[in-house]
């Protein structure tokens, strides 16, 4: 599991119920959503992060006949207690839809001991894809899934391995910001980072049953198909809900989900695509950041915070002069600091 699978990502454009419920109440719960909501077909559940999030809003639009539960793998254990409570909520349901997780999030077991009592349970992957964002990573404490404390910055938990490294060395902001340009990317492996990605995502897929080889093609041939390197666009989000549902038997409707839903992911963090990177691809770059939109009560008021790259990095430094080094690990960077040539050019500016 990446650390992009971990609780409560973004926020959904609807709501779905993640109560549980005794498995006495499934089927008066089945017909009370049904009579409310008027959908009578075969019901689906989707567990999993915040893309599992997005499946589910997809399926709701696709298979409109489907009554879709959403459950939060943030908070298993909240809400399901143990596996077993989990497997008697998912019984209620025709269709089981979910990504893998690990052991620690709830007691009894991981996503192959859930498939083990349910073999109806279709895995499905989490999408993660790092060649337009390259420079991202995490930083923090991460050993431990439970006791998981990643280190904050200007993009929430997202940082720039460039600009965490230039800070460990004590250099400048303006420094740091010097750094960003094509031969430093190259000297990085920025800018050759494609396959090592696509092989990464096969490689994920292919390891859940869930090829995305053509899926890959597909979205490859729109552009850049990610937010940063865990958020997918809508489309990728929409193209694995509709195969979830071909391959179960039940006909989407052939609709685009940006046509209906839009996008909810963009409400939330936007790494920029570096020009240099940009340019490999054919796309436009930029380094406008922009951190998720804080909560409004007013309608149109909320607007989020956007970086320029150094506002970014200043940002990123007066966040981390008030960290502990020790809370501002990420194995990249240790890699860099341990390596004297990768050393010697960030000093050189």
């Amino acid at each position: 599991m990446a650390l992009n699978d971990l609780p409560r990502r973004a926020r959904s454009a609807f709501t779905f119920p993640t109560t549980s419920w005794a498995p006495t109440w499934a089927t008066p719960w089945r017909n009370r959503a049904r009579a409310v909501t008027g959908r009578d077909g075969p019901s689906i559940a989707v567990l999993g992060n915040c893309q599992a999030r997005g499946v589910a809003q997809a399926m709701r639009l696709l298979a409109p006949k489907s009554p879709v539960r959403y459950l939060p793998m943030g908070s298993l254990k909240r809400d399901h207690g143990h596996i077993d409570g989990l497997v008697r909520t998912l019984l209620a349901h025709d269709h089981v839809f979910s990504q893998t997780f690990p052991a620690g999030l709830i007691p009894g077991g991981d996503a192959a001991t859930l498939r083990a009592a349910d073999p109806r349970l279709k895995l499905f992957p989490s999408i993660v894809f790092s060649a337009f964002h390259p420079d991202m990573v995490y930083a923090g404490q991460a050993s431990d899934l439970a006791a998981l404390k990643l280190a904050p910055s200007p993009m929430g938990q997202y940082h720039s391995a460039i600009v965490l490294t230039a800070h460990r060395l004590g250099l400048a902001p303006e420094r740091t910001a010097a750094l960003f340009r094509e031969d430093v990317f190259r000297r990085l492996g920025y800018l050759d980072h494609w396959d090592p990605a696509v092989r990464e995502l096969v490689g994920a897929a292919e390891a859940v049953g869930f090829g995305l080889e053509r899926e890959l093609t597909r979205w490859a041939r729109r552009g850049a198909f990610m937010h940063l390197m865990n958020h997918p666009k809508a489309h990728v989000v929409g193209d694995i809900a509709r195969r979830l549902l071909v391959e179960s038997g039940i006909a989407p409707e052939p609709v685009e989900i940006e046509d209906y839903l839009g996008d909810e992911l963009t409400q939330d963090v936007i790494w920029p695509i570096y020009p240099a990177v940009a340019e490999q691809f054919g796309l436009t770059g930029s380094y406008l950041f922009k951190a998720k939109a804080a909560k409004s009560k007013v309608v149109g008021e909320a607007f989020p915070v956007l970086y320029d790259l150094q506002g970014f990095i200043a940002a990123s430094f007066s966040i981390y002069d008030a960290l502990p080094a020790g809370d501002l690990t990420c194995p990249r960077v240790e890699t860099w600091l341990a390596a004297p040539a990768i050393v010697a050019l960030f000093r050189a500016g």
